[in-house]
């Protein structure tokens, strides 16, 4: 019997192993969550919200894909993105944006906008009360009006309907900022038990008023502040999210220093699992309420 013992348990272990094997190869997660580094484009969504950050370099842009097909893009990244930013929405099948928002005027956030708006069938806009003398500006203007749409004004406490499973929230702006990054309007976008808050380029300012807010900020996924300069995601707004993951948007070597060593630090104390598009590209995020996946570009 004692020979008998280490024969049972030999091949105990090879069956647990063997099973360990097969959940990995079926994508199974016992936390909830798969990391797949595959290819980023169109799958099988499958009932799952996709929340996609577009790799535009040094600039953001955030697409939004709900259950039903609805689209939603937040931004579309600099001037000579453009190309990039219909490239990236054909290959998702996106012919149609039910909503667009531009956060706030600087180029590297609405200069591929108009070419968007050109080009596809576009439903409703969203930008804050602020104008810029800028070209960029003064084009995406242009083609808003030859598609005959009207601009609704991107405000904090509005409820964006885009699809009846998915609550779209605007918490920023709450009031009016001399500075353009804090006009930026902040949306907080909930799908079951997963969150994420994208904030544009809000700055302490923006911060603090939604702090004061008492609105849920909560989520679970952040998307960094300005690109992750130091002049945003203080303290007390990263520990009233409380994120879990986080993704900032910079483009490779710029020229600003993003993302900074001040919040790259604060990120790694909290805990909080850092995905960049300088260095993995588009970052995707599928869930179906309840499991979330993430899939990296590189």
């Amino acid at each position: 019997m004692t020979r008998l013992i280490p024969f049972v348990q030999q091949h105990i272990l090879r069956y647990a192993a063997l099973i360990l094997c097969l959940c990995l190869l079926a994508g199974c997660s016992f936390s909830g969550i798969t990391k797949d580094s595959s290819t980023i484009g169109p799958v099988d969504g499958n009932g799952k919200l996709r929340v996609i950050f577009i790799d535009v370099g040094q600039g953001g842009s955030q697409l939004i894909i709900t259950p039903s097909g609805k689209a939603m893009l937040i931004d579309a990244g600099n001037n000579d993105k453009e190309q990039v930013m219909l490239d990236t929405l054909k290959e998702y099948g996106i012919s149609r944006l039910d909503i667009v928002i531009g956060t706030h005027p600087d180029a590297d956030h609405i200069g591929g906008l108009d070419k968007v708006i050109d080009q596809l069938s576009i439903g409703r806009i969203y930008m804050p009360k602020i104008s810029s003398n800028t070209k960029t500006f003064e084009s995406v203007l242009r083609s808003i009006k030859r598609k005959g749409l009207k601009v609704s004004s991107a405000k904090g406490d509005l409820t964006l309907n885009l699809d009846s499973g998915v609550k779209v929230h605007m918490l920023a702006p709450l009031t009016k900022y001399e500075d353009n990054n804090n006009m930026s309007a902040v949306v907080k976008v909930s799908y079951g038990e997963h969150s994420f808050l994208l904030t544009g380029d809000s700055e302490a300012d923006s911060e603090q008023d939604m702090l004061a807010s008492g609105a849920d900020l909560r989520s679970n996924v952040l998307l960094v502040g300005h690109h992750g300069s130091k002049s945003s995601t203080s303290v007390a707004f990263l520990k009233k999210v409380n994120p879990q993951y986080a993704v900032i948007q910079s483009g490779r070597g710029n020229k600003y220093g993003h993302p900074t060593q001040t919040i790259l630090e604060r990120l790694q104390k909290k805990g909080v699992k850092v995905y960049r598009n300088d260095t993995q590209g588009t970052v995707e995020f599928l869930t179906d309420g309840h499991h979330l996946q993430i899939r990296a570009e590189r």
